[in-house]
């Protein structure tokens, strides 16, 4: 069989890859369980055995990718570049397009009514509910994800229609689909230190989810359709920001989805706040020697190759940044992943909490919602997890000027 999508996998991503072998000892799941064909080399030759017709687009095949945390370790240890990341979401539209039936509920959760407001707000009543009944009700699969959620308030505040009163350069804030309901906290902590900055904040009501869940799914039709309306919503501003890691990588590679005349005005959050520190825009508060663990998200390691934006902010707000884990792994959350593979996902939780946990740092920033919900399901409850924006704005003790 050969592949049957324009997004397949091309000859020049895989055949670019010499399978020297240096990724191994960075992949989680090879990790895990030393099977070549969970390491990204091993995955690479089996897309290349369908390009060639060698073998099947069967389920086995189907195991070998969906397997794959995407957290694109692999890249950053790569001599030869490979686009690991671009390779493997092709790969998973071809996948996609033989799901067998049972998936497509998935499917159609993490491709359409993600992008769909009155579903997020559904599935957000019923995540309060399940905190306030008790975990009996939780289906088992969904427990994790539950108990990594912040105590979400019945009623909520939207940040979603905000615009700044003032301002030189205009963003647009990425609202994204669960950040808003579930960490408005740390929007609302973007758009104040933002303001301080001296940027006007817009986050428009038209804009939709990123698509990064739709793509990790291989539904590239639903992901470039989410670009699509992204693009539009956010036409009139001068830069986008998103404050969530892997909504910014994603926003950075939209032109793979047709939409590349947004990704060229994309900027993670971090990296403005940075910026405004660095120019005096922002203060560096007095230390207190109070330490905080700092976890990377993958997406900001690996696809954006950002690791010192989050300790600057956290050394802005006055604490001392303490590495968690300087070779990268991955929590395990990626996603859907901690759903679709709970143990492994576990696995990989537990062991990134014991590495929080051995800091004895009584609260750790990580930027990513992924990474705090897996890293609030397997850690004490004692240490708080927090947004780095989230920690310099409280120091501050600024709040966005419409509120």
């Amino acid at each position: 069989m050969v592949w049957t999508t324009e997004w397949a996998p091309t000859d020049t991503e895989l055949n670019a890859c010499v399978r020297c072998g240096l990724c191994l000892p960075h992949c989680p799941t090879f990790r895990l369980t030393g099977d070549e064909a969970a390491s990204p080399r091993g995955r690479l030759n089996a897309m290349s055995a369908v390009a060639a017709g060698v073998v099947e687009l069967d389920a086995a095949f189907d195991e070998v990718i969906s397997s794959c945390l995407q957290c694109r370790a692999c890249e950053s240890a790569c001599p030869s570049l490979v686009s690991f990341g671009r390779a493997m979401e092709g790969a998973r539209v071809e996948v996609a397009t033989e799901r067998p039936r049972g998936r497509r509920l998935r499917s159609r959760a993490l491709g359409r009514w993600i992008g769909k407001r009155w579903m997020v707000r559904a599935a957000t009543l019923a995540a309060v509910l399940a905190q306030r009944v008790g975990r009996w009700v939780v289906p088992r699969r969904l427990r994790a994800g539950v108990g990594g959620l912040r105590r979400l308030p019945i009623r909520r505040s939207s940040v979603l229609g905000y615009e700044s009163p003032l301002g030189d350069e205009t963003v647009g804030l990425l609202a994204g689909c669960v950040m808003d309901p579930w960490f408005g906290g740390a929007s609302e902590a973007t758009i104040a230190l933002l303001e301080q900055a001296g940027y006007r904040v817009l986050v428009p009501k038209s804009q939709t989810c990123c698509g990064a869940l739709a793509a990790h799914e291989g539904l590239a039709d639903d992901a470039a359709r989410m670009a699509g309306v992204n693009t539009a919503a956010f036409s009139a501003v001068d830069r986008v920001v998103a404050n969530a890691a892997g909504c910014s990588a994603h926003l950075s590679e939209y032109s793979r989805w047709g939409a590349p005349g947004l990704q060229d005005r994309v900027s993670d959050a971090l990296h403005l706040v940075v910026a405004a520190i660095s120019d005096g825009r922002l203060p560096t508060l007095e230390t207190t020697g109070e330490r905080v663990a700092v976890q990377d998200p993958c997406h900001h390691q690996h696809a954006l190759g950002m690791t010192e934006e989050s300790r600057a902010i956290v050394r802005a707000a006055g604490y001392q940044p303490i590495d968690v884990d300087p070779t990268g792994m991955c929590c395990g959350a990626a996603g859907s992943y901690s759903i679709v593979r709970p143990e492994t996902s576990a696995m990989l939780g537990r062991a990134k909490a014991s590495e929080v946990e051995a800091t004895r740092c009584g609260i750790v920033a990580s930027a990513n919602p992924g990474c705090e919900m897996q890293l609030r399901s397997h850690i004490d409850s004692r240490v708080r997890v927090a947004h780095p924006l989230e920690l310099y704005a409280e120091a501050l003790g600024v709040t966005p000027q419409s509120r």
